[in-house]
């Protein structure tokens, strides 16, 4: 994690500008100025396809910085019904489209054998690849979610102090630093809904903290991917501390601009979203140094 403040990429993630398309998410990243985009593979045909994949980052000169692999619950038959198999595409695709890392979640408990060789598996692929694959933090399921999903379950984190009774659908839990993996995501929405303090987290994760999903939260029983500043989340703190420990990773912005109004309205949030992350990394337009 050693290196200068100047090589800090700031990158896009696909998922930014859903309900638009990937393809959509290059030419954000174009026209502002990102230093590249995270691709977050799922249902959309284009994200499944190294080909297509490398046409665009040419098309627009967006470099692409890391592969999110299919592992959410709404992606669970992209690349069959295998989560080992989508791991493996998954830094392949990385390692053929130059990116530096693969951002994947903590195995779910009824995935018994991906479980069981998920921690081999991860440090396998880091050897076979040279791609880092940095395992995210996530959130529990929580009871409040039955009382009011945002603004109401915020508030009842706030006054307990905490996110209350919840059940972990991760094996061994939502905390990736339960196991000892080579690399880690901090997301820091998901910190939000799991209530944990994302400072102790980044400090738990130290040197092995290699990429950064820059987004906000307000305690909420869902994940909210706020736009940074606009939650309760330390993100100007973090962006502070990346910069004084010269971090080599990548911040990726993965936000929500699914209630955009219009392109440019979606577009003006993606611009704030980038000029907060460049203003508190240090980092201006054209510094980091690619690839």
């Amino acid at each position: 994690m050693r290196g200068t403040p100047r090589n800090i990429r700031v990158g896009l993630s696909t998922a930014s500008v859903y309900p638009q398309n990937t393809e959509a998410a290059f030419q954000y990243a174009a026209e502002l100025g990102y230093d590249g985009v995270e691709v977050m593979v799922w249902a959309e045909q284009i994200s499944q396809d190294t080909g297509t994949i490398a046409e665009l980052s040419k098309r627009y000169g967006v470099p692409i910085l890391s592969i999110h692999a299919p592992c959410l619950l709404i992606s669970q038959r992209v690349w069959g019904s295998d989560p080992a198999t989508k791991l493996d595409r998954s830094a392949q695709m990385a390692a053929d489209l130059g990116a530096d890392t693969v951002v994947v979640h903590p195995p779910f408990r009824w995935q018994r054998k991906y479980v069981d060789g998920f921690a081999d598996q991860v440090m396998g692929l880091e050897a076979s690849t040279g791609v880092n694959i940095a395992v995210e933090n996530m959130f529990p399921m929580r009871a409040d979610r039955l009382f009011g999903k945002r603004t109401k379950s915020a508030e009842r984190m706030r006054v307990r102090g905490g996110p209350g009774r919840a059940v972990s659908a991760f094996a061994p839990s939502y905390d990736p630093t339960d196991v000892d993996h080579p690399h880690f995501t901090l997301d820091l929405s998901h910190t939000a809904t799991a209530g944990m303090d994302a400072i102790e987290l980044a400090d738990r994760m130290g040197e092995r903290l290699v990429h950064v999903h820059l987004a906000d939260g307000r305690g909420a029983s869902v994940d909210e991917h706020l736009l940074p500043g606009h939650g309760t989340q330390p993100c100007a703190e973090i962006c502070q501390r990346l910069a004084e420990q010269n971090f080599e990773g990548q911040v990726v912005l993965e936000i929500s601009t699914k209630h955009a109004r219009t392109t440019g309205e979606r577009s003006m949030m993606l611009g704030e979203a980038l000029q907060f992350a460049r203003s508190h990394l240090g980092v201006s337009a054209g510094d980091a140094s690619q690839p």
